[in-house]
């Protein structure tokens, strides 16, 4: 069966719904969140409209608690799942095509959720409507399994797996071609400040990032009682370090903000960090207890680097690569304290319980805690495995390209699965532009991938 040519005849196809998605603006919500809408209304339109479109196919649907749901065809006892998800983060600035667009240009489809994860899921619905269309007989059944929040914590997938079958083995397409077979713990960090802080504080507040998977683009900080020259000084900080801020002075208080460039936490040094390089600018400007302790914390622990070096956190194996660790969510609020919310991305052999206790024994003499918001265990499939052994070989004749098995710091809904990888679909040598501004999908890729998908599906769901 010639997959790319039937995937290029139904380009047009493609990009229509996944531009119908893209416009969707799909991210967490707290405002609109209700009994019906657990993740706000945004998720629950994009996760209703997919199911939608497997209803008109007339494949079979399920909605699991307005969180997850998935779509499925076949027959026979054993699952293969393919783990998607149409919740986004947010758009962030400085976007020169409107975030929720959907505009195709040069080749490309520019919107928020793009590559990440609506682009691929897109592919893959459409891989699994041409292998339906070409009425192959297969002996496992196929779900499309979509999810609704997981950039903000899997707990779509977790309720969706307290209810459903685990699939017999299965693929995210939310990562990297060839085959990842190993994802990074993760887990959130979260570092507070212990000792009682003062009403007259020179630092009143700073605030900077919405999520610890994203790197913040933005910093702003409000601060008074500061040198005569403060301002000035400011400017220069902005020229020697080539960044774009600004300052404002509203009655004693002077209002500074930085803008940095946004990237994926699995990779800290692909964006510039707002609240990392505003600190170390007011590292050189405060002297109050309090605000001078925080700002030095974070020019301390991530000012230099983001492999936890200072923090004692850091760790290499060769089967994952660099643990690292990202500022996303940073405040200060004059009379409490200030916190940092800290993406963690932990190799797979990482001695977790060994590194956490032995950073927090060294923080407590320095004033601060650290906690465990979240955790995620690292994920890896044996080489092996019949999973992998059959995508290796979908993967190479589609391509022509040997089919490396790989390690990242993102996590995927692959590390839900008993036995499943992420499977695409950025290709190798494109730039990873997930969580930036001006988030794309190369067309061309895009309509390969959803060929390598339907192969894909052919493969795993016949014994």
């Amino acid at each position: 069966m010639n997959w790319l040519k039937q995937a290029q005849e139904r380009q047009d196809e493609l990009i229509k719904e996944l531009q119908e998605l893209v416009q969707i603006e799909s991210v967490l919500d707290e405002t609109t969140i209700t009994s019906e809408a657990p993740f706000g209304e945004g998720p629950l339109k994009a996760m209703k409209w997919l199911l939608q479109k497997g209803e008109e196919q007339g494949l079979t649907t399920k909605n699991i608690d307005n969180m997850a749901g998935h779509i499925e065809m076949g027959q026979g006892e054993e699952l293969v799942g393919i783990l998607c998800h149409v919740d986004v983060v947010p758009a962030g600035s400085d976007w020169q095509h409107p975030p929720f667009g959907g505009v195709v240009e040069d080749g490309k489809l520019f919107g928020r959720g793009s590559i990440d994860d609506k682009g691929p899921t897109m592919a893959a619905w459409l891989a699994m409507k041409m292998v339906k269309d070409a009425g192959i007989q297969l002996d496992r059944r196929v779900r499309l399994i979509i999810g609704s929040d997981e950039e903000t914590g899997f707990r779509c997938v977790t309720r969706y797996f307290e209810k459903e079958e685990m699939p017999t083995l299965g693929f995210a397409p939310d990562a990297d071609f060839p085959i990842i077979n190993a994802e990074k713990g993760i887990a959130v960090l979260v570092f507070s400040q212990q000792q009682k802080i003062a009403e007259n504080e020179q630092l009143i507040s700073f605030k900077a990032g919405h999520r610890t998977n994203m790197v913040p683009d933005n910093a702003t900080a409000e601060i008074q009682n500061v040198s005569a020259d403060f301002e000035a000084a400011f400017q220069i900080y902005l020229q020697q370090e080539s960044l774009q801020g600004a300052i404002e002075k509203v009655s004693e208080v002077f209002i500074v903000s930085i803008k940095g460039k946004s990237a994926h936490a699995m990779e800290p040094n692909a964006g510039v960090n707002a609240a990392v390089k505003l600190a170390a600018f007011l590292n050189t400007q405060l002297t109050t207890t309090g605000s001078k302790e925080f700002v030095q914390f974070l020019v301390t622990a991530f000012g230099e680097e983001t492999r936890g070096h200072a923090l004692g956190l850091n760790f290499h194996d060769d089967m994952s690569g660099d643990t690292t660790l990202n500022a996303g969510v940073v405040s200060f609020e004059s009379g409490k304290g200030g916190e940092v919310q800290v993406s963690l991305r932990y190799s797979v052999t990482y001695p977790y319980d060994e590194k956490i206790t032995a950073a927090q024994q060294q923080l407590a003499k320095n004033g601060f805690a650290l906690d465990i918001a979240e955790n995620s265990a690292p994920h890896y499939v044996d080489e092996k495995e019949e999973l992998i052994q059959k995508l290796v070989k979908v993967y190479e004749r589609n391509t022509g390209e040997k089919a490396e098995l790989l390690s990242i710091g993102g996590g995927t809904y692959a590390r839900e699965l008993k036995t499943g990888v992420a499977f695409g679909m950025l290709f190798p040598g494109e730039p990873d532009i997930a969580h930036q501004a001006d988030e794309f999908v190369v067309v061309e890729n895009l309509v390969k991938a959803a060929a390598i998908y339907a192969d894909a599906i052919v493969e795993l769901a016949t014994k």
